[in-house]
């Protein structure tokens, strides 16, 4: 009989966070599957667990994804982790599950903190939708075509980002996107955990130089509509021109009132 693959939610930076089930699994299962194996053995050592790890990260993640699985159909309980938040978002643990999936292996999920969607919550940003981009790419290439995908998403925007390259993609984000409202939520559940409610031109000027620590957040407001600045002369010039079409002046002021902030009596009578 197969076994299952456990994915356990691991604390951002506060240990508390570890949930009591979370502990019960990783004593409970044969193995761990870790993407660092010396930060998860912190977390065992804290909580007095002693299991096997194996180690699973990006560069490793196809051989050794296949032999997690054949000892998983072998029977054996697995319990993947990273080494911060949910496995599998923005993570090779992705790989995985889907490989466990297309074995019919049970997935079952130990969930814990995951980092954008907490970072939101503080943020003070729009919550009611949102769009999850992960990481820019390093390729400038990539980045730039990633960014141009993006310009237009009328969605709050969310990315992770590492501070050594934070005043790169502040510059990019800022040349691609304009200047837009932006939360920098970093040191999420530590000591130093704070919510900056800036600009994308104004967290150019602050922090270009490279000077902000910590593991980051990045939420940028999304595309607003341009607002319409239409003088009442702009729109008795479009009622002008339905009415060389063939429109009656009163259809023609009805039509062009119902587009623009103007009364369909005002248009009627400038067209007189």
């Amino acid at each position: 009989m197969n076994g299952k693959l456990f994915v356990v939610g691991t604390p951002i930076g506060n240990l508390s966070d570890f949930s009591p089930r979370a502990v019960n699994t990783l004593e409970a299962v044969d193995f761990i599957a870790a993407e660092d194996t010396r930060v998860t053995l912190k977390l065992l050592n804290h909580f007095g667990i002693k299991k096997e790890m194996v180690s699973y990260y990006e560069h490793n993640k196809r051989e050794r994804g296949e032999i997690i699985c054949q000892r998983i159909q072998n029977g054996e309980d697995c319990a993947i982790v990273t080494d911060a938040g949910m496995p599998a978002i923005s993570d090779p643990g992705e790989d995985l599950v889907s490989l466990c999936h297309e074995l019919g292996i049970q997935v079952v999920s130990v969930p814990g903190p995951t980092a954008f969607a907490t970072a939101l919550a503080i943020s003070g940003m729009e919550t009611g939708r949102f769009t999850f981009e992960g990481f820019l790419s390093v390729s400038k290439k990539s980045r730039f075509e990633h960014l141009e995908e993006i310009k237009d998403e009328k969605r709050t925007i969310i990315f992770y980002e590492a501070p050594h390259k934070l005043a790169n993609t502040l510059k990019d984000l800022y040349a691609t996107l304009g200047n837009r409202k932006l939360a920098i939520v970093r040191e999420i559940t530590k000591i130093h955990e704070e919510a900056i409610n800036t600009t994308l031109k104004e967290a150019n000027a602050l922090y270009g130089n490279g000077s902000l620590k910590g593991e980051m957040v990045l939420i940028i407001e999304g595309k607003k509509e341009e607002a319409c600045e239409i003088t009442l002369e702009d729109a008795v010039l479009q009622a002008k021109k339905l009415v060389e079409k063939g429109f009656s002046m009163n259809m023609a002021a009805k039509e062009i009132a119902s587009k623009t902030p103007f009364k369909k009596g005002d248009i009627y009578k400038a067209l007189l």
